[in-house]
């Protein structure tokens, strides 16, 4: 195996100058690794003097200061990593070490060209693979290595790609041996992840220690991401000086979604979902709210076969369905080509020398961290013979299990592990094990050794490959532990690499003396974010509401002796059931759920399983949240995040206290009773998070109406609020007043108090609480921002903004429901909806809440239709918006499109 030279002639250590007390001097790296900054002697490597003169000048309070700052800059930047399992979720920090790895210039330029030609080499296999498979039949690969591999897309077998190019860009896995020599440990070929992490790292430390930076001569990293964008450019089939360009991702639940957003902001690029895209006429199209418009090239951060759901993994709910055909007429570009995922395994690294001297006639220059493949009898064997030296890895990603490392197995392990081998050898990789070189970290005052690994990155250019100068370092979670990544719990690191050369001074953020022209236009929103935007005013009012109502209940049955004292109970109780859709609750045939309610309270409260519960909604306004999060301010997310994070937690441990069982449900009916808490008790506690509940809620409808841009983001957010708070009033009156004609004070008095207009009203009506000036301020009220006319009015006036064919003459779809359902109530006689008819329920009442109901969920629909899924309007649409309704979900309505449980999954990546 050939050895890469670590530049040793010109590493001679640097006595060290620093005084006796400083970190440096009493850091030690790990026993029997190379320690990249330490040689044999003790002293510093030569490339090193600048950087650890330069700190040790600014003193380590300055160090410190500095790093505390950089530190509040990555959490102000949203700047996270999403670790499955974490308690913290979405909202676990980046981890960065402020202390950078230097990499000499003469050592990175030999690197450089060893990158470069193993980009170029697995960029022919892969145009071999899909093409005349020459390697396979003239046996320079097993055919099992290529066929057995699940990453193996025959559907693109034959696919032509733009100048015969499949890897546009790639990243190799890099780790230094013992003895100093560079390794390649592996390699990603399908959707490379980790720049724009290094990207963040260097923007961190620029900001941390600019001076130093500049003495240092570190080489900057916007010029490869310029030759990122102009080799997107080069491969677009269309507009090539104008091409529309989109990064695919999976989604917010990815691992690595804050690099795919931050990515997409940098390059310019808009971040797109499979949702946004659509195939029609052999071409793909954004969907945006003033219409469709053609993709030229999709950079995809998406798997290979969960790109394509017609045609790959039927299962996705990822992908565009049809792109697949689209790429075979040539009229989108991707980067990588679909199939590219095939050479990840690292069971291909024991074929590559001879491939290489094969298809390019040259030694492979990079040395490789010997692998055998257990699927060869030779392979296998030699793999068993040597067990406990071994590291065990998957062959491929569908097999993907944590690495094996023999020396830490117990002689009953190694034969449980030679039995599995020997049971699917092929899905078994034996690589020798490589003992990382080790850097230090800081932890608190000291410095502190771990082993690390970087991951370079190179693009795709004319005359071969562009490296970025930099790359991004990994480091393990503790000195003991030999696996670096960060879902253990790993770190990073900025990659500084020394200059020979003057240091350019581009870069592709915009210059702050350079004047800016000025712009008020926010950009078309997508059709997703608009959808999605609307949904999350929808939960956060449709929360709201059942906490307003929950909290009225709780009251009257927890401070008071329950019925004989709050005789409004039973109306509100089966308003809370129509209002929530938890059907039969409080209206199944007869009376023991209400004169036994804490059961079913504490079912509709706590039970997540149970659609339209409180925790029900609160889980899916998390879910909706999540996907707008790179459109709303940090402040924003932060209220919407403690509202989320912290009541269902409360709730969670309340729902706990309640259910010491065990059972899914707090409301089991069928729980023994000894086994719960009095319930009643409970529910006085749940109070008290009730209110809580109610001040986020109320921070976060503040933020939106004092902070948020009054664009389209704000008129889909602020419409859902509307309509969601239009059918949960008329379905809170039609329960109580629509249905009660007698014996009401107390429903009027709860109606006021969860429409918070108490007050307004006493300050009208010093009288005693009547249903005609109670119906005027919360149904006809223009001026009471919660009567239903506010809310009508208000949807017009969005509705009235939103984009359209100026074209088209007369109102559109939306307008005409919207007016009709405000023009009803406007014309609305107070006086003859408050009378209530011979068997006490008010008729006119009815008639004119269930008519709005029936409205506003066909208005949803032609919203959806119009903006959201682009698709035509039905016929149908015409009956609707007279006022007959569609059969479907009740007013309430359902969640938004796409929010299904593939959502909830993680998606697949190649995370950092």
């Amino acid at each position: 195996m050939p050895a890469l030279s670590t530049g040793a002639d010109v590493q001679e250590e640097w006595a060290w100058a620093g005084p006796g007390a400083s970190p440096w001097a009493s850091y030690r790296g790990l026993e029997g690794s190379y320690d990249e900054v330490k040689g044999a002697g003790g002293g510093a490597r030569a490339h090193w003097r600048s950087y650890i003169e330069a700190v040790e000048n600014l003193g380590a309070g300055e160090v410190h200061r500095r790093w505390e700052e950089s530190q509040d800059l990555i959490r102000q930047n949203g700047v996270t990593y999403n670790v499955y399992g974490d308690p913290r979720g979405m909202d676990r920090p980046w981890q960065l070490d402020p202390i950078p790895l230097v990499i000499a210039p003469e050592e990175w330029a030999r690197l450089g060209d060893g990158l470069v030609q193993r980009a170029r080499l697995l960029d022919r296999i892969l145009s071999d693979i899909y093409g005349p498979q020459r390697l396979l039949a003239r046996g320079f690969l097993p055919p099992e290595l290529v066929f057995g591999n699940p990453a193996f897309l025959h559907p693109c077998h034959g696919l032509q790609v733009p100048a015969d190019r499949r890897l546009h860009l790639y990243a190799a896995e890099l780790g230094r041996a013992a003895d100093g020599s560079i390794l390649i440990l592996g390699d990603r070929t399908q959707a490379p992840s980790g720049a724009g992490y290094a990207l963040e790292n260097r923007l961190v430390l620029s900001r941390m220690l600019p001076d130093v930076i500049r003495d240092c001569r570190v080489d900057r990293l916007a010029p490869y991401f310029q030759s990122v964008r102009d080799l997107l450019q080069s491969i677009a089939p269309h507009n090539r000086d104008n091409p529309r360009i989109v990064l695919l991702t999976p989604g917010p639940y990815n691992e690595t979604y804050f690099e795919h957003a931050f990515l997409a902001g940098y390059l310019g690029y808009t971040l797109v979902e499979g949702g946004d895209l659509m195939v029609r006429g052999n071409r793909v199209y954004l969907k945006l709210l003033g219409g469709l418009q053609p993709v030229d090239v999709i950079l995809r951060r998406l798997d290979d076969d969960y790109c394509d759901p017609l045609e790959l993994r039927g299962q996705s709910f990822l992908g565009v369905p049809g792109l697949l055909q689209v790429l075979r007429a040539g009229n989108v570009a991707m980067a990588n080509a679909l199939g590219s995922g095939v050479v990840e395994t690292p069971a291909i690294l024991a074929y590559l020398p001879a491939i290489c001297r094969e298809m390019l006639g040259e030694e492979l220059k990079l040395p490789w961290a010997e692998s055998w493949w257990c699927g060869e009898p030779v392979g296998m064997g030699h793999v068993l013979s040597k067990l406990h030296r071994l590291v065990i890895k998957p062959a491929f990603a569908h097999r993907s299990f944590e690495p094996v490392f023999g020396d830490r197995l117990a002689p009953a392990q190694l034969r449980e592990l030679a039995d599995r081998i020997r049971a699917r050898p092929g899905d078994f990789v034996g690589q020798a094990q490589v003992e990382l070189s080790s850097v230090p970290v800081m932890a608190g005052d000291r410095l502190e050794p771990r082993y690390q690994t970087l991951r370079a990155f190179l693009a795709a250019r004319d005359d071969g490959y562009a490296i970025m100068p930099g790359g991004l370092t990994r480091v393990a979670s503790s000195a003991d532990s030999k696996v670096v990544t960060m879902q253990r719990g790993g770190g990073s690191k900025d990659t500084w690499i020394v200059a020979d050369h003057p240091v350019t001074t581009f870069s592709l953020l915009p210059s702050p003396h350079r004047a800016v022209r000025l712009s008020r236009a926010g950009g078309d929103l997508s059709s997703r974010h608009a959808d999605n935007f609307y949904w999350l005013g929808r939960y956060v009012e449709r929360a709201e509401q059942v906490v307003r109502l929950l909290r009225a209940i709780l009251a009257r049955l927890t401070e008071k002796a329950g019925m004989a004292e709050a005789p409004e109970l039973p109306a509100l109780l089966r308003a809370l059931t129509a209002q929530t859709q938890t059907f039969p609750g409080f209206l199944e045939e007869g009376e023991a759920p209400l004169d036994r309610p804490e059961e079913e309270l504490l079912s509709v409260i706590f039970d997540r399983e149970r659609p339209g519960s409180l925790a029900s909604t609160l889980v899916m306004l998390q879910r909706v949240a999540s996907k707008v999060r790179d459109r709303i301010s940090v402040d924003m997310w932060r209220t919407l995040s403690h509202l989320m994070v912290d009541l269902i937690a409360d709730l969670n441990a309340m729902a706990a206290a309640a259910d010491p069982g065990g059972g899914e449900a707090a409301g089991d009916a069928e729980r023994p009773a000894a086994a719960r808490t009095d319930a009643r008790a409970v529910l006085s506690e749940v109070m008290e998070v009730l209110d809580a509940g109610i001040s986020r809620l109320a921070a976060f409808s503040g933020l939106v109406a004092e902070n948020l841009t009054r664009g389209q983001s704000w008129t889909f957010l602020d419409m859902g609020r509307r309509l969601e708070r239009s059918l949960q009033t008329c379905g809170l009156l039609r329960g109580t007043l629509a249905v009660q004609g007698r014996a009401e004070g107390g429903i009027l008095e709860a109606l006021l108090e969860i429409a918070d207009s108490t007050m307004t009203y006493r300050r009208r009506y010093l009288s005693t609480v009547q249903a005609a000036p109670v119906l005027d301020l919360l149904l006809a009220d223009e001026t009471n921002p919660r009567s239903l006319a506010f809310q009508l009015a208000a949807l017009a006036d969005s509705i009235d903004r939103l984009p359209r064919d100026p074209a088209l003459p007369g109102r559109s779809a939306e307008q005409r429901i919207v007016l009709a359902s405000l023009t009803s109530v406007r014309l609305a006689e107070l006086d003859a909806l408050a009378a209530a008819g011979e068997g006490g329920p008010r008729p006119r009442l009815e008639a004119l809440l269930r008519k709005v109901e029936g409205d506003l969920p066909i208005l949803s629909e032609v919203l959806a239709a119009s903006y959201f899924s682009h698709l035509q309007t039905s016929r149908h649409l015409g009956n609707h918006a007279a006022g007959h309704p569609p059969p479907g979900p009740g007013p309430s309505g359902g969640p938004p499109p796409g929010d299904d449980t593939a959502a909830t999954a993680p998606e697949p990546a190649q995370g950092p």
